[in-house]
């Protein structure tokens, strides 16, 4: 069951004295991941109600790995098209399809945008028999 609020149920294991800072940080940047960023108000509050200034910086280096920490309406524009698969066969466990997928399928058919992917949009012709690619 998806969580319709999280920061609702997130807060109250965050004031909690009894966990320890390191397990706090991993609950923020759960949040951050669920959610692909967050405000910087709305993080500053968390770190600074959290009591974890001193550590911010676990949670703020995360940008330099590309990570939404901060959302913007900018990086929410870029996303990579989903394919529709409701028609195809799936199993009883598996009903999600990893983005990668699509992305390695536009690929194979030389569909990528050249701005999102510099370096696949040149792609060799596929190979007929004739010569090396």
């Amino acid at each position: 069951q998806k969580v319709k609020d999280s920061m609702r149920v997130l807060l109250p294991v965050l004031l909690k004295k009894s966990h320890e800072s390191y397990d706090k940080i991993r609950a923020i940047l759960l949040y951050i991941f669920s959610t692909n960023g967050t405000t910087q108000e709305n993080l500053d509050k968390l770190i600074q109600n959290v009591q974890i200034e001193s550590d911010s910086d676990m949670i703020r280096n995360w940008k330099y790995l590309d990570v939404p920490v901060i959302s913007s309406p900018v990086a929410q524009q870029h996303k990579h098209p989903r394919r529709d698969r409701s028609s195809e066969e799936t199993f009883q466990l598996s009903r999600w399809t990893p983005v990668i997928k699509d992305v390695m399928e536009d690929a194979i058919e030389n569909k990528l945008d050249s701005k999102d992917w510099p370096y696949c949009s040149q792609c060799p012709p596929t190979w007929n028999g004739s010569g090396i690619v």
